[in-house]
């Protein structure tokens, strides 16, 4: 049986992780470090920073959201786009990895101190489309409490938003934020149709 290309990825980032994680040297050339991108011209770090994680429950959590949302978004793409639809997956996921951190990197490129790391944006970004083709279907929020994945959408972009103006934790928010943005958009380009989709089924939804 082949594997998905949503396992793939997530067997790629486990190995990157365990691995970087045995080697603390590489782990810090890997981590997105704006300073380093701006005065050594360390571009790699824009991708390499998505495979790797501070520590299991980080890597677990990325993982496991993407398992859910990403097999469903890969089986819908295939569907939507035929042959294609896997390769424009992966491309989504790519790319979010990326536009997640510009933001990060305007923001932080003078700072040597500055790092972070993870799948966040990429997984973002997967998520978001995966609302737009079923914002109706719950998302469990700490697997406990059913919210309609619309509604803990808005509420995500919320606090991303608002978190992201601060900076006294080592999250990284703005890749949260814009890898979410550009699921959307990414998705709204490829198939402007599912905006209709996404309000009729929103406009139907009864809490109760």
């Amino acid at each position: 049986m082949s594997l998905s290309i949503t396992t793939i990825i997530i067997i790629i980032t486990v190995i990157a992780s365990l691995y970087a994680w045995n080697r603390p040297d590489l782990l810090q050339r890997w981590m997105f470090n704006p300073y380093a991108v701006q005065s050594r011209r360390e571009y790699h770090r824009f991708i390499t920073s998505g495979f790797i994680h501070q520590d299991y429950l980080h890597l677990f959590f990325n993982m496991f959201t993407l398992y859910f949302f990403g097999n469903m978004i890969e089986q819908t793409y295939a569907y939507v786009y035929g042959s294609t639809g896997l390769i424009l997956y992966v491309v989504m996921y790519l790319v979010a990895i990326i536009v997640s951190d510009i933001s990060t990197y305007a923001k932080h490129k003078n700072n040597p101190n500055y790092n972070s790391l993870g799948a966040s944006g990429g997984v973002a970004a997967v998520v978001f489309s995966a609302i737009l083709y079923d914002p109706t279907n719950n998302i469990y929020l700490f697997a406990i409490i059913p919210i309609p994945g619309f509604i803990l959408g808005a509420l995500f972009l919320i606090y991303s938003y608002q978190r992201s103006k601060q900076t006294r934790d080592r999250i990284n928010h703005d890749a949260h934020l814009w890898g979410a943005l550009f699921g959307v958009a990414f998705t709204v380009v490829l198939n402007p149709p599912v905006i209709s989709h996404f309000i009729q089924e929103i406009s139907n939804f009864r809490l109760f």
